[in-house]
């Protein structure tokens, strides 16, 4: 990504050339920028528009208020300056086994399964950030009393990006402070639109409350259609809990999954087997009357594995229950299985009083479980139905029965739990598809933008040739008085060298080699 800085000047001295090395009749040698208030570049993988409509205004603004800019601006020089060697050392700590710098670099540059929507969100918010960052050089330049030439946005291959063009001349009479702010600048207003993103993101529950109700059920946005869910759950159907326990935000959903996952694996470890041959999962009963089972049909044994007809399930007795049924298993519809009391000690429960064994059911019942391969989870989802008006209106009872539904899950819980999109926020009234997504949109963007201009902090704080890293150490070098300026010069070009290839392999190793991403 082209910034301002060093780049800037060796654009602007080549731009001089350009201009005065061609034949006074052909133009095609000369840029224009004083022409006009755009103009284009472009070449295979390469394509930019110059803008200078915003010249005047822009300076205009910074000198009414250059007494407040340099303050403004001091205070991000700082920041540039002390974000310059903590990347530096963050960079170094990416070839030690560190979990914390680790986690950071996955947290930012992580981007897994990214989905054409995903696409568009990471576009638009470099588009975004890059203008913000582009925006502080300008304004910290004028705040000095220089005028920009123009500013460019160009998108390289695919990725965006952006950079303002000053005069070369004006910027090496300045004072190595007054130029640290102008190349400080762009690295202080992304920093400062991450803090901004993070407060928009804490303050949405309340500037979407008149509308949507957040944190006490979740809503679904989509399933996609290699989801296991996908058929049974709809985008705009809230999930009221998961095996008995309410669910409130996204991440309670995760986790909770997480739980009942090592619960299970658990549990599978600790299986019993029956003539050596068949292996069940034994924690989670249901209290089933005497009458059902006798109408069920025998499960029948097919590779050492009970079998049943159509949709039904194969239920055992629990191991704690002591009791014996005529068959060795017996058929039933898990639809309805699910809906009679539970019992047995694989149920995860609110506090830790109900958490106890309890295989008892009341008289002409039996407490039965599913037969399940090890390391397979039984899960109960129940949730609101929103397939009718009744049940999607404002103030519908979660205890509605015509509007609850319950589907058992069987498999891989993890999986399950990664594969719908879900949100904290609840419509208060009956909106359309679009209308429900649009607190996950405004979600989505925000966190987005937060993470692409703390990469945009960070990228650029780097000492890499190119980026403003190199404009900042270059001028904080002038300040070691010490040294000459042939030792300056060589002092420059060893961390730049050193620091453009810690940096490639940094990033090699945070892409390529399979660091933990995060999903957008």
């Amino acid at each position: 990504m082209e910034i301002s800085g060093r780049r800037v000047r060796r654009f602007r001295m080549r731009f001089r050339r350009d201009r005065f090395s061609g034949d006074e009749n052909d133009d095609s040698s000369i840029l224009p920028h004083d022409g006009g208030n755009t103009d284009t570049d472009s070449s295979c993988c390469y394509c930019d528009l110059k803008i200078s409509m915003f010249n005047e205004p822009i300076f205009r603004f910074g000198r009414r208020f250059s007494g407040v800019m340099k303050i403004w601006f001091s205070i991000g020089l700082g920041f540039g300056v002390a974000s310059l060697i903590l990347v530096t050392v963050f960079l170094l700590l990416q070839f030690h086994h560190n979990p914390l710098s680790n986690r950071l670099a996955s947290s930012i540059f992580g981007f897994r399964r990214l989905s054409l929507s995903g696409i568009v969100y990471v576009f638009v918010s470099t588009v975004i950030t890059v203008s913000v960052h582009e925006l502080g050089h300008a304004l910290a330049a004028a705040s000095e009393g220089i005028q920009m030439e123009y500013i460019a946005v160009f998108v390289a291959a695919i990725f965006p990006g952006g950079l303002v063009a000053f005069d070369n001349d004006v910027l090496q009479s300045l004072p190595s402070f007054n130029a640290l702010r102008i190349y400080c600048a762009g690295i202080w207003h992304n920093a400062v639109f991450c803090a901004l993103c993070a407060f928009a993101l804490f303050l949405l529950p309340v500037m979407l409350s008149p509308f949507y109700k957040h944190g006490e059920s979740l809503t679904v946005v989509d399933v996609p259609s290699m989801s296991p869910l996908f058929g049974y759950l709809s985008p705009g159907d809230v999930i009221v809990s998961l095996d008995g326990i309410r669910v409130h935000k996204p991440s309670e959903w995760l986790e909770l999954a997480a739980i009942l996952e090592k619960q299970n694996s658990e549990t599978s470890n600790a299986s019993l087997y029956l003539g050596g041959s068949r292996r069940f999962h034994h924690g989670k009963g249901y209290c089933v009357p005497v009458s059902v089972i006798e109408e069920g049909f025998k499960a029948k044994m097919v590779e050492n594995r009970f079998v049943c007809p159509g949709d039904l399930t194969a239920f055992i007795p629990m191991p704690c229950s002591n009791a014996v049924l005529r068959e060795d298993s017996i058929c039933l519809d898990a639809k309805d299985i699910v809906k009679l009391n539970k019992c047995g000690d694989g149920w995860v429960t609110t506090s830790d009083t109900d958490n106890k064994s309890d295989c008892v059911c009341s008289q002409g019942e039996l407490c039965l479980h599913a037969v399940q391969s090890p390391g397979v989870s039984w899960t109960e989802i129940t949730y609101r139905k929103t397939s009718s008006q009744d049940c999607s209106r404002l103030g519908a009872d979660f205890n509605t029965s015509n509007c609850l539904g319950t589907f058992v899950f069987v498999g891989d819980l993890i999986a399950m739990s990664d594969s719908v999109y879900l949100t904290a926020y609840q419509p208060r009234w009956l909106f359309n598809s679009f209308g429900k997504s649009i607190p996950d949109i405004l979600e989505k963007s925000l966190t987005c933008t937060f993470h692409v201009s703390l990469a945009l902090v960070l990228l650029n704080s780097l000492p890499v040739y190119y980026l403003d890293g190199e404009s900042i150490l270059e001028s904080s070098l002038q300040y070691f008085t010490w040294l000459s300026p042939r030792k300056k010069k060589k002092a420059l070009q060893v961390c730049l060298i050193g620091g453009s290839l810690l940096s490639l392999l940094a990033l090699f190793r945070i892409f390529l080699i399979g660091l933990p991403l995060s999903r957008w």
